[in-house]
């Protein structure tokens, strides 16, 4: 009797302790069908043709869910607006984070400055980022272990957008508009680089910043114009870059331009009209072209029978498509043992990879997070971007 109460209570203690363990196991935003992901990106304000990032990625998302997903599960994307504003977007992140898995596409050099601590603080894997690279490159490793992105360095990219132009085409005097932020900060920085680079070849005559609660833009014009710049170097999000585009055209000034990556969109067409023709644009490393890459072409038709909206803003969605690529093959490296750990050595395993076949090959390991820095020069022409050269690839900052 005394060996039959013993057995009892051994298993009693095992049914009590069962599910507890069963709980301790249970990973956040996973089920055995379904894998979470947060994705906070400004669908209104100044910058919200830069959202387009974010449907692209949820379109995506649709097309793999139709494949089987990934290990039998199914990828739900909750998205949030931020309005491309940190205090919003850190709003939606604590909201978020109990219920995704991990988190893709952040926007906005404000918002990764301002959020870069939340993810090792709570664990949460962030895969891929739009904002300048050197806010992860200043971080400790030991915040970097969830972290993975593959984004060009805006002081990389704004001194090879103004060598090129001291090279190429003949620039002596340059002036910068920038945003009045770390991101337009960076640009400027990589434009004194590359008059520097350049041994005295040009000189840079002026900068000129706005803030992105500005919208007349003809102070800034005029004193554009007062520089007597040939060349001018734009670090802008696509609503200031369209005014002042317009705006220094009808004071007339009329000098060479080198824009970001950022907008290198055919869409800046309709916003800027024919002031755009003609011009030079960076195109990143991260994704392709659409009209010049037949991939990008494949997948941006792949993406608008996904979600016809995308159609005609097929290069920023292409960023978010790529981005959630990367987290794809990631998973599907995890294996079905889902946890923040094993998408990390999932990650870690992209060796020499290309998205969708997109861009500049990507490589991540333990020690490096950064995927890819490259970039290359494109130019506005006949109503859309066209590349100019290959890839021109930095090295990696982190």
């Amino acid at each position: 009797m005394k060996k039959t109460l013993f057995w009892i209570s051994i298993l009693i203690a095992l049914v009590l302790i069962l599910p507890s363990a069963g709980s301790a196991a249970k990973v956040r935003g996973v089920t055995d069908t379904e894998v979470v992901i947060g994705w906070t990106t400004p669908l209104s304000g100044p910058a919200a043709l830069w959202g387009v990032t974010a449907l692209g990625g949820k379109a995506w998302a649709d097309y793999i869910n139709d494949q089987g997903g990934i290990h039998g599960r199914k990828i739900k994307v909750i998205l949030k607006d931020d309005g491309y504003n940190p205090a919003r977007a850190m709003a939606n992140l604590r909201e978020m984070k109990s219920r995704v898995f991990v988190v893709c596409g952040l926007l906005g050099t404000a918002i990764v400055n301002v959020t870069k601590n939340f993810f090792p603080q709570n664990n949460l894997p962030l895969i891929t980022a739009y904002g300048d690279v050197r806010i992860w490159a200043r971080q400790p490793k030991s915040k970097l272990k969830n972290v993975f992105i593959t984004y060009p360095d805006y002081e990389d990219e704004a001194q090879y957008l103004t060598t090129w132009g001291i090279k190429n085409r003949g620039a002596k005097k340059i002036v910068i508009f920038y945003q009045n932020d770390d991101y337009g900060k960076m640009g400027l920085q990589g434009v004194k680089k590359g008059i520097a680079a350049t041994g005295g070849r040009a000189k840079l005559v002026g900068a000129v910043p706005y803030e992105v609660t500005e919208r007349s833009l003809s102070t800034h014009a005029l004193k554009l114009k007062e520089t007597g710049a040939d060349t001018l170097v734009m670090y802008a999000d696509p609503t200031h870059a369209a005014i002042i585009t317009k705006t220094i055209a009808k004071v007339g000034f009329h000098p060479k331009v080198l824009a970001t990556f950022t907008l290198a969109d055919a869409i800046m067409y309709r916003i800027a009209g024919p002031t755009w023709e003609g011009t030079y644009v960076g195109l990143p490393g991260n994704t392709g072209l659409p009209g010049s890459d037949p991939d990008a072409d494949r997948v941006a038709n792949i993406l608008i029978k996904y979600n016809p909206k995308i159609k005609g803003k097929e290069y920023l969605a292409l960023f978010g498509a790529t981005s959630m690529m990367h987290l794809v093959e990631g998973l599907k490296n995890a294996g079905r043992n889902l946890t923040p750990e094993t998408l990390v050595k999932g990650m870690e395993k992209i060796n020499g990879w290309k998205a969708g076949n997109l861009g500049a090959r990507v490589t991540y390991a333990p020690d490096r997070h950064h995927g890819n820095n490259a970039i290359r020069m494109g130019q506005a022409k006949g109503g859309r971007i066209i590349a100019l050269e290959p890839y021109t690839v930095f090295q990696p900052r982190f």
